[in-house]
């Protein structure tokens, strides 16, 4: 490798910190496991909601993150701890930020509760235009309006 690709391929790294860590664990389409320091260690996609699994695409959503994630190694970029005591991350796997790969393939929503990246409304819109992944379904509904009509008895 060249001085200047070296270089290139560092400077990269650094708002990352450049440690990768190897994910053993695709719960679903918004969370997996990396091991850490030799522990596991959950991390939760920041910015993004995917469908549960007991939902329409859950386990296609699950499926394209274990595509993405399975096995490879893992960078991430901390963005807060939710209250179940999960990282919520921008995760990157082999190259790509998995957390706008996931809205891209239409596997995932926006959060816009919890959304701080303004360019991924756009990338829903493009998914939903290519009628990609969930947006196939003539009536999809946001994981956080099925969590509520669940626990609702809705």
């Amino acid at each position: 490798m060249s001085a200047m690709k070296l270089i290139a391929a560092l400077a990269l790294c650094l708002p990352l910190s450049c440690h990768a860590y190897k994910v053993i664990g695709i719960a679903d389409g918004d969370t997996l496991t990396i091991l850490q320091d030799n522990r596991p260690v959950k991390l939760r996609l920041a910015n993004v909601d995917a469908p549960e699994k007991s939902q329409p695409f859950g386990q296609r959503s699950r499926q394209s993150l274990s595509d993405l994630c399975w096995n490879k190694d893992a960078q991430y970029e901390t963005q807060d701890t939710d209250r179940y005591g999960r990282t919520v991350a921008v995760v990157t796997c082999g190259g790509v930020e998995v957390n706008r790969a996931q809205v891209e393939r239409g596997y995932a929503w926006v959060y816009p509760k919890y959304n701080k990246d303004r360019s991924l409304p756009a990338v829903e819109e493009q998914a939903k235009e290519g009628r990609r992944g969930l947006w196939r379904d003539a009536n999809p509904v946001p994981p956080w309006e099925y969590r509520k009509m669940t626990r609702h008895g809705g």
